[in-house]
């Protein structure tokens, strides 16, 4: 490389380190703000009641020192604005280690509408528990919620993916054996009141914790009997009368104790039996993945050079390595443990027959390459990771006489048909039926977390705001100012849709992380799906080779 190259390659980097930089600052600092959920006056009246904080709690019962794994951090972002937001959506959940043992924590966060409902809210909890089947691993519920926030009732109570699925969830993981336990920490009301007794087990704190079906307002209403709350549904009529709970507690800290006691005791499942060796570091500086990623979407880099700095000793073993360039298939280990790549080349290649390929595009030998190694992947039982930058599939008369709808559905059909766990990290685009290929949400990936370079749409948003614009525009005649101002005010709009934010607030993706995070998220997620052993056999079906 000559000087002047140099020179330029270390600008570009610097530029780009700046601007990834930037984007993890705004990360960092929305994180913060979630953080303070309801706010520090909420924050303050809970603690003047006794009781800890749903994060509080968390970090608690989690064992010191270890890594909590959140998922749906930025659910509810900039959404309910009529109705004074609702941070994270009102509850925290993720993976967590409670005595060495991974599992599912959900926790209602009563400072942010003291713990109400809202319909993102039912959607975080279907998710952790979601996680929590698939996995099976146990599953621990922090009750502290007032029930569905009745302003939004019908997005909230009778649909199929609603609050009503919470409990069938409950329902199908007791007869699975799949453990959950439950902690009544605050209010617990109405039909909110089935998820901790149809737990396992089901504890309640003194003082602080109540559960019953109709409050105290609601009973002189109904039936005009006049009583208390405590007298209704708290830990002394509960557990010594009723006996619906098992558990009396003193207060927080003696709730959690006693779930750390019982996850103690439990025995060992069947493992699947993933890889795992000795966890070696890259041999490459992660953090220069910063420099790596360009600061626009539409500038090329070497992926392989991405791989390096997520990879154990930086080794690839690398799959059909001079065929179908512009997706790169190789195995691999992160932590340890074994993994599939399937990962977009954002660099311009060139092909076999000394074509050029654009970087991000999928092509008829990539996407028939891919294929292919996902169920090499299958047969072996090694977990697959896909490294998502792509802007869709080649298109054009070339590519259609080639066949390259049939080689995509060739991709998607393996994709969608794969046993082993997929995770999902989206790096940069993630564009049209690129996303579908390369195991996007709809695609069941275990865990799927995004960069906060990354964007999510049909399109870019360019391409998308001159479409859209032709459509709307039609024969009218604008002068340039006037088209200039609707084409930035489509574009505006369009590009906040394909922010990684807008898509977490959606839980179209698990979370947004730190690309630092990224080994960590993915080792935890295997160790997580290792606790549930394959049993269907795989199978593409009707497939075109």
């Amino acid at each position: 490389m000559t000087e002047t190259k140099e020179k330029k390659s270390e600008l570009e980097f610097n530029k780009n380190e700046d601007a990834n930089k930037q984007l993890l600052t705004k990360l960092k600092q929305k994180r913060e703000a979630v953080y303070l959920g309801g706010g520090k006056d909420k924050i303050a009246k809970h603690h003047e009641k006794g009781k800890m904080t749903a994060r509080e709690r968390v970090a608690y019962l989690i064992d010191k020192n270890s890594h909590f794994l959140e998922i749906g951090t930025f659910a509810g972002d900039e959404m309910y604005a009529e109705h004074g937001g609702c941070p994270s959506g009102g509850v925290v959940t993720g993976l967590g280690y409670i005595k060495d043992r991974l599992c599912v924590i959900v926790a209602n966060d009563a400072t942010v509408k003291a713990g109400a409902w809202f319909p993102i809210t039912g959607k975080k909890n279907l998710r952790a528990q979601e996680i929590a089947m698939e996995n099976r691993l146990p599953i621990i519920y922090l009750v502290d919620s007032a029930g569905v926030y009745l302003p939004m009732q019908d997005e909230i109570f009778p649909d199929k993916e609603h609050f009503g699925r919470i409990f069938r969830n409950n329902a199908i993981m007791s007869s699975s054996g799949i453990i959950q336990i439950s902690a009544i920490m605050g209010s617990c009301v109405a039909g909110g009141a089935y998820l901790p007794i149809m737990s396992d087990e089901a504890m309640i704190v003194e003082g602080t914790g109540s559960i019953f079906l109709a409050g105290s307002y609601l009973v002189k209403a109904a039936i005009g009997e006049n009583i208390d709350n405590e007298t209704l549904g708290g830990a002394t009529t509960q557990c010594e009368i009723s006996g619906v709970t098992d558990y009396k507690c003193k207060n927080d800290k003696d709730c959690l104790d006693r779930i750390k006691n019982i996850i103690d005791k439990i025995g060992e499942n069947p493992k699947a039996g993933f890889s795992r060796a000795k966890t070696q570091d890259p041999k490459f500086d992660e953090s220069e993945l910063y420099g790596i990623i360009p600061k626009m979407r539409t500038d090329q880099y070497d992926m392989y050079e991405v791989i390096k700095r997520l990879v154990d000793n930086s080794e690839l073993e690398e799959y059909k390595e001079g065929f179908g360039k512009s997706i790169i298939c190789g195995l691999a280990r992160i932590d340890g443990w074994a993994v599939g790549i399937v990962a977009n080349q954002r660099k311009v290649v060139k092909s076999k027959k000394g074509e050029m390929q654009f970087g991000g595009v999928i092509y008829s030998d990539s996407a028939d390459k891919a294929s292919r190694f996902i169920m090499n992947c299958n047969q072996k039982k090694i977990p697959l990771v896909f490294l998502q930058d792509v802007t869709g599939f080649m298109v054009g008369s070339k590519s259609e006489h080639g066949g390259i709808i049939k080689d995509g559905a060739k991709m998607v059909n393996a994709v969608s048909n794969s046993v082993v766990p997929k995770f999902t990290i989206f790096i940069g685009n993630s564009y049209g039926a690129g996303n579908y290929a390369m195991c996007g949400k709809a695609y069941d990936p275990r865990l799927i977390f995004s960069w906060p370079s990354a964007e999510l749409a049909v399109m870019g948003g360019t391409q998308a705001a001159k479409v859209i614009m032709q459509t709307q525009v039609g024969n009218k005649k604008l002068s340039a100012e006037e088209e200039k101002a609707m084409y930035d005010s489509i574009k505006e709009r369009y590009d906040r849709q394909t922010s990684p934010y807008y898509a977490a607030a959606r839980l179209w993706i698990d979370d947004i992380i730190d690309p630092l995070e990224t080994r960590k998220a993915i080792s935890m997620g295997i160790e997580a799906a290792n606790h549930a052993p394959i049993e269907k056999q795989f199978s593409v079906g009707i497939l075109q080779t």
